[in-house]
């Protein structure tokens, strides 16, 4: 397979390439900086080189708090981006992968994991926005899959791209803050290298359409914290707190837990969050220990 890869230098375009380039296929990165998803001109410049069969697409506005104040941008990247993009694999006659969120659920109402067939009822801008560039990319889209996922994490967060919830908690903990963090809302934390496994995977089915693809089994936040440091070996202050607590311009999903019983009904299957987490601890670890090692120069 020959594929475009947007966002390649991200937490999950950096475990796309690993994967897609294990496997032998031909990939094509291009970072926010090459490539203005928002420039119909550029996206069509970038096709017509890259000639790929495949486009994953992980560029998307997604700081939530800002998306309330600069909707407009939220909806530009999110949703009419995703429509340049679906349009130019249908001329191209490639397939495109979109990446969208667990907050196109509020969570107030279903007391169950979501399916794919459940209605979107996002609660904030940010949810509205992925809703959009959802049914943008069934409207003009031959061949696509659409993922929703859910509290990514990936090791390319630890160095300097914006971080991730994980690093942020480690390294409270290692500064000796009095850590609090909500137990009222419920979700499924993914692994990025995870994720890009089962992207491969489900694009291998053929079997397009709307997925759920996020770590199985879930957790409150603050469960999660509590895992990280048990995994980390740190005797962290932590406390749990209720959302109400938070004084936030945001309304965030109570519980946002995604079905995978339909990428498992095609033979997809992703890990657990709990056995995800210590894997992504050690390869963080490599990692550091790779960038300590001093380089000699003769």
């Amino acid at each position: 397979m020959k594929l475009l890869l947007i966002g390649a230098n991200g937490q999950l375009g950096t475990d796309l390439l690993k994967v897609f380039h294990a496997a032998g296929d031909t990939v094509v990165p291009v970072t926010h900086a090459q490539l203005d998803v928002c420039s119909e001109a550029q996206i069509s410049e970038a096709m017509a080189q890259a000639r790929p069969d495949i486009v994953l697409n992980t560029a998307a506005y997604h700081r939530v708090e800002e998306c309330e104040h600069k909707a407009a941008l939220a909806f530009q990247v999110n949703g009419t981006a995703v429509m340049y993009l679906a349009q130019a694999c249908k001329a191209a006659g490639a397939t495109l992968v979109h990446y969208s969120t667990d907050y196109v659920f509020g969570g107030y109402e279903k007391g169950s994991p979501y399916e794919e067939t459940d209605l979107p009822a996002p609660v904030n801008v940010y949810g509205t926005s992925k809703v959009v560039g959802e049914h943008l990319i069934a409207a003009y889209a031959d061949r696509y899959f659409a993922i929703r996922t859910c509290g990514l994490y990936g090791v390319a967060g630890s160095s300097g791209k914006g971080g991730n919830f994980v690093e942020s908690m480690l390294k409270k903990a290692m500064a000796g803050d009095a850590i609090r963090v909500v137990d009222d809302q419920i979700l499924t934390p993914t692994y990025t290298a995870d994720l890009a496994q089962s992207t491969r995977n489900l694009i291998l089915t053929g079997r397009y359409g709307l997925y759920h693809v996020s770590s199985e089994d879930q957790c409150s936040w603050y469960d999660f914290t509590r895992h990280i440091f048990e995994c980390a070996g740190l005797d962290a202050k932590l406390s749990p707190v209720k959302s109400s607590e938070f004084a936030s311009p945001v309304r965030r999903p109570s519980n946002s837990v995604l079905s995978k019983a339909k990428l498992r009904s095609v033979g997809v299957s992703i890990p657990s969050w709990k056995d995800a987490l210590p894997r992504y601890l050690d390869e963080r670890s490599r990692k550091n220990a790779q960038s300590a090692t001093p380089v000699s120069v003769s």
